[in-house]
């Protein structure tokens, strides 16, 4: 019951839209799979074959970690989407993504198209190489009672030197691999 395609359609891209949460996965050759749930307004299609999205200081760094990682198919991610209301779909998009910091080549083009939150950390872009869709028949009806606020409001509140220093010294995934810090404290909204 599985279709697949080369890049993002208008369906695909529509039912995205009205997604309030959508996971990530990646994974080094070693080491654990990361996978981690998203919320906020923080997913943008690009165009059919690029997506990209805003990523927060939070409790790691892993999806950076794996897309960096010094390896023959690092940069794999693959980002899914479920209707839980209907019609009944999950939505898969397969690619190579890699992070995009404050103090990057591009950090302005990718960033014109998000309202930076508080804490934004970088943006990962990520180049389309197959969208795979799914009946979702299995998933719950669920109502979305609103955003937590909490994430926003730790980073609010943070003081700006304290974060930058914390964000620096996060060199290393829980499995060891490299990152790169952030180098400025993004206020946001």
């Amino acid at each position: 019951m599985a279709d697949f395609f080369d890049e993002l359609n208008e369906k695909h891209i529509a039912m995205i839209a009205a997604q309030p949460v959508f996971f990530v996965a990646t994974a080094a050759a070693e080491g654990r799979i990361n996978l981690s749930p998203k919320g906020y307004d923080a997913f943008r299609v690009l165009s059919p074959t690029r997506v990209a999205y805003l990523d927060l200081g939070g409790s790691g760094n892993e999806t950076h970690a794996h897309l960096a990682a010094e390896q023959a198919d690092a940069g794999r991610i693959t980002v899914m989407f479920c209707n839980f209301q209907q019609p009944a779909l999950i939505l898969r998009i397969y690619g190579r993504g890699r992070a995009v910091l404050p103090q990057d080549k591009g950090w302005e083009e990718l960033a014109s198209h998000f309202t930076l939150l508080p804490g934004t950390r970088q943006i990962f872009d990520i180049a389309v190489e197959s969208v795979q869709s799914s009946c979702g028949w299995g998933v719950p009806f669920m109502t979305l009672e609103g955003e937590r606020e909490t994430l926003k409001k730790a980073h609010r509140q943070a003081d700006s030197a304290a974060w930058e220093d914390k964000m620096a010294k996060r060199t290393r995934s829980i499995d060891g691999l490299p990152t790169r810090a952030t180098d400025r404290y993004i206020v946001g909204d």
